[in-house]
């Protein structure tokens, strides 16, 4: 019985306690975008764009080029834009990743946990991007997906603990794998490029 009203404690007081965060500012605001039939790749993009000090991203999975030439962008005019991907992420050539690699873009492979599931930006302390969307082109293009951009400073700060306890617990992409990587995607390409010139030269 004691026990009974230990757990009933627990659950009814303090786990609330736990899961509550703060209140929404009073200037608080946010977007919402739902595919199919909205371009939610273009509000992350238009976000990315607005950033002025730093983009922190994190993906289970990441392939859409148009968020890793904006992720670029924001680097070359000088914000801080750290990449942290689920370990998936890395058995495979995709173009998106290679092209963080190629402009030096710092990159974490979250590994530790079974998938790191996250579809996450937080961007200058003050805007969090997040939902069921992956920034992939299947999510723009064939998936029914959700987006939210919410631009309050208390959840900002909240997702950017969590963004360094994952970075903390992730593995940095050295330069030398990502030269391999980058290499491996390269050898992929011109295997396929090889094989549609072998059938077109040969139908």
């Amino acid at each position: 019985m004691i026990n009974k009203i230990r757990w009933f404690i627990v659950f009814t007081i303090l786990f609330p306690a736990l899961i509550l965060g703060a209140p929404f500012l009073p200037n608080a605001h946010y977007q919402v975008c739902f595919t199919p039939g909205q371009n939610c790749i273009q509000l992350i993009t238009k976000t990315i764009d607005q950033a002025h000090h730093q983009v922190f991203m994190q993906a289970y999975s990441f392939t859409s080029m148009p968020i890793a030439r904006a992720l670029v962008s924001a680097q070359n005019r000088g914000v801080d834009v750290k990449v942290i991907l689920d370990k998936s992420q890395f058995e495979n050539s995709y173009y998106a990743l290679s092209y963080l690699i190629r402009h030096k873009v710092p990159i974490w492979c979250d590994y530790r946990v079974q998938i790191a599931h996250n579809k996450v930006m937080v961007l200058d302390d003050s805007t969090v991007i997040t939902g069921s969307f992956n920034f992939t082109s299947a999510a723009q293009y064939k998936n029914a997906e959700n987006l939210l951009v919410i631009h309050d400073p208390n959840l900002a700060h909240l997702y950017h603990q969590n963004w360094d306890r994952r970075l903390h617990q992730s593995r940095q992409f050295t330069s030398k794998k990502a030269y391999y990587l980058h290499k491996n995607f390269v050898k992929t390409l011109q295997k396929f490029w090889d094989k549609v010139i072998h059938h077109v030269m040969n139908n």
